[in-house]
């Protein structure tokens, strides 16, 4: 199962709809959006690039809890009252992010039906997406995971149609993404490789829709 694709929003109707209150930062690679425990007081749109989610433990310990693309929002928990970030997020690539505040966001929800019904629709798909990666955390081994993970990353869509995934990927995001160790995780993807199902191609990981026969087989 790789999840239904989220019904994203385009950076157009983010323009022509968001006035006063918008502001649009370019992010190299690593560069914080916002940190867990930071006042909520904005929503982040994703115009272009890719953004990865952490939450940090008491004890120290770091898990990537999500893995975002152009069309996203992050930080939207902030429209329901949220006072500080729970999770923090960085560019995991040169990505341009779009800042909206609070109260703009608010507002444009108000005044415009239009924009309101888009984002809604966005956030119903984006919980299907959530509570399809519950299931197959606590369900599926690491293997299957991993093999969901990266159709996801390539954006595998009911066309069957694939993108190469980030250049340079990171075996510690998986892990933390699988809910694996780094070993596991070198291992699955030796192992894909070698089926045939992943390619490194100039430091870019080019997956095949074959990939699927991993989450599919018993």
């Amino acid at each position: 199962m790789t999840g239904k694709k989220v019904k994203r929003i385009d950076p157009q109707t983010i323009v022509t709809t968001i006035g006063a209150g918008r502001s649009t930062q370019k992010c190299s690679r690593g560069t914080p959006i916002f940190q867990q425990g930071d006042a909520a007081d904005a929503v982040f749109y994703i115009q272009d690039g890719k953004v990865q989610v952490t939450v940090i433990s008491e004890q120290g310990k770091e898990g990537v809890i999500g893995m975002l693309h152009a069309g996203d929002f992050v930080g939207e928990s902030c429209l329901a009252g949220q006072p500080l970030h729970m999770a923090s997020a960085s560019a995991s690539e040169e990505s341009t992010i779009i800042r909206i505040t609070r109260d703009a966001m608010i507002r444009a929800l108000r005044d415009d039906p239009k924009f309101s019904q888009l984002f809604m629709a966005y956030l119903l798909s984006r919980n299907v997406q959530i509570e399809a990666d519950l299931v197959d955390q606590l369900f599926n081994s690491s293997e299957k995971r991993l093999a969901r993970v990266l159709l996801l990353l390539a954006n595998f869509g009911k066309d069957a149609k694939l993108d190469p995934v980030i250049p340079h990927i990171n075996q510690e995001i998986l892990a933390g993404r699988v809910g694996t160790t780094r070993s596991r995780i070198n291992f699955f993807m030796n192992k894909f490789r070698k089926l045939g199902f992943i390619e490194y191609d100039n430091g870019t990981l080019n997956v095949h829709s074959s990939l699927l026969n991993v989450i599919v087989h018993d």
